[in-house]
This record gives C-alpha cells, structure tokens and sequence, in this order.
C-alpha cells in the first residue's frame, strides 16, 4: 500500500435505534476531539445509519474515516485517545456485529 491517502470504512451491527444513536453521538465527538500532535488529523469523517436493505446484511451503522497516509490510520488505531474513548464507549452499546477494511484507492473518478 502506497504512502498515500487511506480510506477506512467501519460497520456495525446495533439492532437497538436508541444504540444507534448514541454510537452516532460517539462518533460526532471523535470528530471534535481527534488531535495529533495537537492538530486535527482526521481529513474526512462520515457516520450514519445503513438503509434497510438486503444486501446490507444486517449492519446498521457505517462510519468511513479518511486519513492523509497509514501512519495516521495507525495512529488512529493505537494512539488516539479520542478513538480509544469512541471504542469504550462503543462496547457498551449491543453491537452484535463488526466489519473493519481499509484500502488506498486505485480508481477515483466522479462529477464533482
């Protein structure tokens, strides 16, 4: 994986819509609270709640992180103390299920 942008999609499995709320509320405070090296250093992140659909087997909540290399998803993922408040949080909420992937991309097009 090259030294570039990484994008990281997480989903849940959290039947209960009051859950779903507060893992949403979870995320909106990651989101003012995420700092390295006392800087924001998330680029972009989007959270919501999945569309009833059959192909979403059964995930309810999708997050999707955007960081400027892997060093700042490692970082992320070991070191941040707003995302180690986000995972304790998170493991008091019924989640029943968990999908991490990551990935730089290979193709970027679109209209905007």
């Amino acid at each position: 994986m090259a030294d570039g942008k990484v994008i990281r999609v997480t989903m849940f499995k959290i039947p209960s819509k009051a859950d779903q709320e507060t893992i949403l509320a979870n995320y909106l405070t990651l989101s003012k609270t995420q700092l390295k090296d006392g800087k924001p250093y998330i680029l972009s992140l989007e959270a919501g709640v999945a569309e009833d659909d059959p192909r979403s087997q059964g995930f309810t909540i999708v997050a999707k992180s955007v960081f400027k290399n892997m060093d700042d998803m490692k970082y992320y993922d070991t070191e941040c103390a707003a995302h180690e408040k986000l995972k304790v949080g998170n493991k008091a909420l019924g989640v029943e299920g968990l999908m991490t992937v990551f990935y730089s991309p290979s193709v970027v097009a679109g209209s905007a």
